[in-house]
């Protein structure tokens, strides 16, 4: 059976797997739209967050970078788990005992204010929005290889299942089906890891297996990857590139923006009780160190395989030849990824041979970060079966986050705007066809942006959570935890802590809304050596400034929402024995 066949059937039997769960557990009222009846169990629901969590920039385009960076790249993995540890202990049981769908709706009802839940609707659309602009560019990477089509006809085959399964299910649909995809992707994910490991360390466990001996050179993992990038002149994969400043705000941005993402929370208001919510973040917590702690072994490897695909005799001897490429079966994945786009080589000296080096001018080969986990397989003549098991697993990851993140768009307009502002009096009938619209719409927009996104998936979700660290975050701690926190001063952080965040980025990128100013490179920081990813953090430390600075030159909140702050940090009954 050929490749694209076994593609098809793997890939395919997984689709419908999604969809038959979707019919199955269909929504049948608001209550299990958007929230899944408040049934979930703990561990049903990690296992549903970390899938929805684990998207296309964690499977596909993390290890994509970490590849390239090397340790420069560890701010991901810091940041990312770190955020739900904060999530876990500072944010989930609180928001899940308040009791309601979304977080606009917290934050609107907290702050006892119709403007400051609509700033709140504007702050998730952005933050979402630009979220899955990044899942939808691991869908095109995706189905553009295993497919064989381009990159945009796989987009518009993704947005189609997307609309089948997110739009029909909602949010009960969409947490069983992430279970099914959590336990695809890890598989996938694991699999070719372990298979790679045992060719290039003997050791079986990837983590393990990164800091073993290199069967070839018979020195460590990362001492044989450093001497190879030295002889083409790339630099070290183990030392610091970036300026510890603008890694430390980064790694900050990350981690309180992963507290702060919409589509992250409101799966915590699926489980029965508060305790659970502390569960679930706990147990999303174990099932996620699953596919991070091989990651980086995975990354490291994949470089490693790529430079010895155009350096079979070594990094100190001849390049491959470029007949080789053009006629050695064992190459087919470089020509395979170059009907992409997504690879491209150029023998520029007409020497026959496709140099691999670090100098701009001379290197002839570009790869896509995006695509190293995916070709991994490939690039290390793996099974046909595992390949395509790849090839669902990236697809199950971006897919999984890509409809968390379109139910948090489409309930932040149905209920939040739709219900909460201009039409209070819609039949939960009504909402729930007006759920549903707003998704669809939601999934065209964001297929649009995706044919033309900001950076590499990862980079581009980077943004996202910048945008939801310097608006939402804040917002929400202050809300739980500063009972002297009024409307007026919630609305004005959470703009000023949104529009600066937005500018910069703007002023450092130029971002996608402007004609040929897509690509992603590293141009000079306008604020000490902070990058427009790293951003965030400076943006929420504007927004609870601004925040306390307002809310203490204007009137204390009502007594009524002093006690509501007082009762959802405080247990009912908690003083009693004491007196207090």
């Amino acid at each position: 059976m050929d490749q694209f066949t076994l593609n098809l059937i793997v890939v395919g039997a997984t689709f419908l797997l999604y969809i038959g769960i979707a019919i199955w557990a269909r929504a049948g009222s608001t209550s299990e739209f958007y929230a899944a009846g408040r049934g979930v169990h703990p561990i049903t629901n990690g296992m549903a967050t970390a899938a929805d969590w684990m998207s296309a920039a964690s499977f596909i385009s993390m290890a994509g970078l970490i590849a390239f960076l090397g340790y420069d790249a560890s701010a991901y993995l810091m940041g990312w788990t770190g955020g739900y540890v904060l999530l876990a202990l500072m944010l989930a049981p609180y928001l899940r005992k308040f009791g309601k769908y979304t977080v606009p709706e917290f934050i609107g009802d907290r702050f006892y204010s119709p403007t400051a839940r609509m700033v709140a609707v504007v702050c998730l659309i952005v933050a979402s929005v630009t979220y899955v602009i990044g899942q939808m560019t691991g869908v095109g990477v995706a189905f553009s290889r295993f497919l064989e089509v381009d990159n945009a006809t796989g987009l518009y085959i993704g947005a189609g299942i997307v609309f089948l399964y997110a739009v029909l299910g909602g949010m009960k649909g969409i947490t069983y089906t992430q279970v099914a995809q959590y336990v695809v992707l890890i598989i996938a994910y694991t699999i070719p890891a372990v298979f790679i490991s045992l060719q290039l360390t003997g050791n079986p466990i990837p983590a393990l297996g990164l800091f073993s001996e290199a069967k070839a050179t018979g020195e460590p993992v990362l001492t044989t990857l450093n001497g190879m990038l030295a002889d083409l002149g790339f630099q070290s994969y183990t030392e610091q590139h970036d300026t510890t400043l603008n890694m430390f705000l980064f790694t900050v941005s990350l981690m309180i923006g992963t507290a702060g993402l919409p589509h992250v929370i409101v799966r915590f208001f699926t489980v029965p009780k508060v305790a659970d919510a502390r569960y679930s973040a706990g147990w999303a917590l174990v099932f996620i160190a699953l596919l991070y702690l091989t990651a980086p072994a995975v990354g490291a490897m994949a470089r490693m395989n790529l430079i010895a695909t155009f350096y079979p005799n070594g990094t100190t001897g001849e390049a491959v030849a470029l007949s080789d490429i053009q006629s050695n079966e064992n190459l087919d994945w470089v020509r395979n990824w170059e009907k992409t786009g997504l690879l491209k080589f150029e023998d520029k000296n007409g020497d026959g041979r496709i140099q691999y080096v670090a100098d701009a001018d001379a290197n002839e080969l570009t790869v896509n970060r995006d695509i190293m986990v995916l070709a991994n397989p490939e690039i290390a003549n793996l099974p046909g079966w595992v390949i395509a098991l790849v090839a669902a697993g990236g697809l199950a990851a971006a897919l999984s986050t890509a409809a968390g993140l379109l139910l948090a768009i489409s309930s932040a307009i149905s209920h939040d705007l739709i219900k909460g502002q201009l039409n209070p009096n819609i039949s939960e009938r009504g909402e729930l066809l007006a759920a549903r619209i707003s998704m669809a719409v939601a999934i065209a927009v964001a297929t649009y942006l995706g044919l033309n996104p900001p950076g590499f998936a990862a980079q581009t979700v980077a943004l996202a959570f910048g945008i939801a660290a310097a608006s939402l975050f804040p917002a929400l701690m202050m809300g739980i935890f500063v009972k002297r926190i009024n409307n007026k001063g919630a609305v004005a952080g959470m703009l000023a802590g949104l529009i600066v965040t937005l500018v910069y980025i703007f002023l450092h990128k130029g971002w996608f809304f402007l004609p040929g100013t897509n690509s992603f490179s590293d141009s000079d920081p306008l604020l000490l050596s902070i990058k427009s990813t790293s951003f965030g953090s400076i943006g929420a430390l504007i927004n609870f400034i601004v925040a306390y600075v307002v809310s203490n030159a204007t009137e204390e909140p009502p007594e009524e929402i002093q006690e509501l702050v007082e009762s959802i940090r405080i247990p009912k009954g908690a003083g009693a024995a004491t007196a207090h």
